[in-house]
């Protein structure tokens, strides 16, 4: 299985995935901590997350994935929604909670 048909499967096969750099338990960055926190204010602690730390194919291809060249990537019913920094804006709006509720129900 290629690289790409693995994330495929990741992003695809769980309602809310995050690509971050260590474990939500433990990130090894700043930005993924804000991830981890900004899911969890939403009300989600139950969420599928790669470490991209563990593997420099995945760590790689999920840029390719989605041509977006940071991690953490947040990913909502197989749909890529940004990193950090959008999560920040779309929760301060409100937008995020409603995305996450709705991924939730569905």
């Amino acid at each position: 299985m290629s690289v790409q048909e693995k994330i495929r499967q990741q992003v695809t096969g769980h309602k809310v995935v995050l690509y971050m750099k260590g474990t939500p338990q433990f990130p090894q960055c700043g930005f993924s901590a804000n991830a981890v926190n900004l899911l969890k204010a939403c009300g989600v602690t139950d969420f599928f997350s790669v470490n991209v730390l563990e593997d420099p194919e995945i760590r790689q291809g999920i840029k390719e994935y989605a041509q977006w060249p940071t991690i953490p990537q947040l990913y909502v019913n197989g749909e890529f929604v940004g990193g950090s920094d959008i999560m920040t804006e779309m929760y301060q709006r409100g937008e995020l909670q409603k995305l996450l509720e709705r991924a939730k129900a569905a």
